[in-house]
């Protein structure tokens, strides 16, 4: 795909014809495919032309010599059409599916700066469709598009210049059933199906989407006895999608019987204007037989044309949902240095920062001073006049009510969200470093944390793979986790879908293992308590302080309920739209 417009193009947006050329193999690896094809198709209208020839130039029963070439000729294309045919599959399979994960990699390196917050208007559903079966059925450009319109076009070009070459006005008559074929069949399929088609992967999006949704909250929906509606609302959107296929199959039906009854004509025809030129000018039995059948092949393969632009308007929408997927103009309140230099395929719209040292553990100091933040789309700020500063052994309890920001603020210390006014680490603006380099030094234990489909091994050694067991086992003793883990089986044990087979609170403890794994100098626990009761709440908020006392490690604890006093070094109190306020904390704080 070149960056010149084609007619498929037109009216396309630039994010979505950048997939689209991400979604075409470049020449290189298509053009063999391409080859393969054409000499494929070629060699089965050949096949035919030649048999037709020899048949009837048998009948006429000359010197077995007359035939040889002939005989030899079918022999010939007969194993060339399948040959050709493999290869054909296979070069261009394989083209398509490098391809395909070349671009599965661009839309991740795109999508990847804006997680979490970029993504927070996105439903779960809908998004996964648009990175699974949207991008895998953006491989029909090059096979179901591309290949059939190149093929399919030079093949019928070359068979009408033969069968004019032998018979000028039966190489009319086919070149003219061609075009009407062509033109007929695509408009009807459009009248019938184009809809429909675009229609197709928006509404699969909104079907998994409902789908997700039903399997997440089955639990609820059953308790309450909202299970039944839920399943109703299902079936209305599947039947939408199940209409739209069948208008779709509909077009398709009626493209393939204008094409066979244009193959009709064109055989009809070409016998017409045959017959009156045989035995003039050297026209010959053997010649009317080639020239009436090759309409046959001709349009066996140009059935594909029709197909091809009804794929298109499939590929198209597909395209328009992944290019979608991830915003066209990043927003405001995502960081603009995170997409430079995290996203390969960013515009360098950002001048580059300049390098600095990252702080090391154990040293790291944080300092905001009139922080603000809001999250995209969001009329006002969820976040203004925060200040406060964090060093290395702070123990600090940020307190507030629900909607004050308190989580607004730990998204946006770890640099999911952009903000304004001032946040430095160790002295250097976090603008100035990149995204990753603050997520090295401030690390995020969420109120939710993910837990993934693995063991309780597997879940640890992405915060650092080198961990032997024996550190694994040691940072799960150190979060109250140990007996645990014994009375499970060891770190085979699974922990289910998303945690399923976990505690709230055995998950806090194993996203708090995971911190201590990866060793951040500034450790933001956001609300451990939201899960578990009050008296494990307690003991697990008393483990989270104890475990991260060691190698200087700051730690701000984001919870709304109240702490001892003895564990922190300081309260603050976070009120939406009027900063921080300190309170008084007495007691003694932790000892590292």
């Amino acid at each position: 795909m070149s960056d010149r417009r084609s007619p498929f193009t037109l009216g396309v947006s630039t994010a979505t014809r950048s997939v689209l050329r991400l979604a075409q193999p470049p020449a290189r690896r298509s053009l063999p495919g391409l080859a393969a094809g054409v000499a494929s198709a070629a060699s089965a209208v050949a096949l035919l032309a030649c048999s037709a020839w020899l048949i009837t130039r048998a009948a006429e029963m000359p010197p077995i010599l007359f035939l040889g070439l002939a005989v030899v000729g079918v022999r010939a294309f007969a194993l060339s059409r399948a040959a050709f045919r493999y290869l054909e599959r296979l070069l261009s399979h394989d083209a398509a599916f490098r391809q395909l994960g070349a671009l599965r990699l661009g839309i991740f390196a795109r999508l990847l700066p804006l997680a979490p917050a970029g993504l927070s208007g996105t439903r779960r559903g809908d998004l996964l469709t648009r990175l699974v079966r949207d991008v895998d059925d953006l491989q029909d450009l090059p096979l179901r598009v591309v290949q059939p319109l190149a093929t399919s076009g030079l093949v019928a070009l070359f068979s009408v210049i033969g069968v004019w070459w032998l018979l000028p006005s039966a190489g009319l008559t086919l070149a003219l059933c061609l075009v009407v074929a062509g033109v007929v069949g695509t408009l009807a399929t459009a009248a019938l199906s184009a809809r429909s088609e675009r229609a197709l992967a928006p509404l699969r999006g909104a079907l998994a989407d409902e789908v997700l949704e039903v399997v997440e909250n089955l639990d609820v929906l059953t308790a309450f006895g909202a299970l039944q509606t839920r399943l109703n609302e299902l079936a209305v959107v599947e039947g939408r999608l199940r209409r739209a296929s069948l208008r779709s199959s509909t077009g398709a039906g009626v493209q393939a019987a204008v094409i066979s009854l244009c193959a009709g004509a064109a055989t009809v025809l070409a016998l017409i204007s045959a017959i009156p030129a045989l035995g003039s000018g050297g026209f010959s039995g053997p010649a009317l037989a080639v020239v009436v059948l090759i309409p046959m092949a001709v349009f066996e393969v140009f059935a594909m044309i029709p197909p091809a632009i009804s794929a298109w308007r499939q590929v198209r929408s597909s395209a328009e949902r992944v290019a979608t997927a991830v915003p066209e103009q990043v927003p405001a309140e995502i960081p603009a240095d995170a997409v430079l230099r995290e996203n390969p395929a960013a515009t360098a719209a950002v001048p580059q920062a300049v390098p600095h040292a990252v702080p090391q553990a154990g040293t790291a100091r944080i300092e905001l001073t009139g922080l603000g933040a809001s999250w995209p789309g969001a009329d006002r700020p969820a976040l203004a006049g925060v200040t406060l500063r964090l060093d290395a052994g702070d123990r600090v309890h940020l307190a507030g009510a629900s909607g004050a920001g308190k989580t607004t603020l730990a998204q946006t210390l770890v640099r999911f969200l952009d903000y304004t006014g001032s946040y430095r680490v160790n002295g250097v603006e976090a603008k100035e470093l990149a995204p990753s380099d603050v997520r090295r030094v401030v690390g995020l234990c969420e109120q939710r944390p993910w837990l993934f489909d693995d063991t309780v091994r597997q879940n640890l050694l992405f915060a650092r793979d080198t961990a032997t067991d024996d550190d694994l086992l040691d940072v799960l003793a150190r979060v109250g986790l140990a007996d645990w883990v014994h009375q499970r089986g060891g770190l085979d044990a699974r922990v289910g879908e998303r945690g399923a087979l976990v505690s709230g609170g055995q998950a806090q403890r194993i996203a708090l293992a995971r911190a201590l794994l990866a060793d951040f100098p500034v450790l933001i626990v956001d609300e451990p308590t939201a899960n578990v009761d009050t008296g494990l709440g307690d003991a697990l908020v008393r483990d989270i302080l104890s475990a991260s006392a060691d190698a200087g490690r700051a730690v701000l604890l984001i919870s709304h309920t109240p702490v001892p006093a003895g564990l922190i070094t300081s309260t603050y109190t976070l009120s939406a739209g009027s900063g921080l306020r300190r309170d008084p904390t007495p007691g003694e704080a932790l000892a590292p």
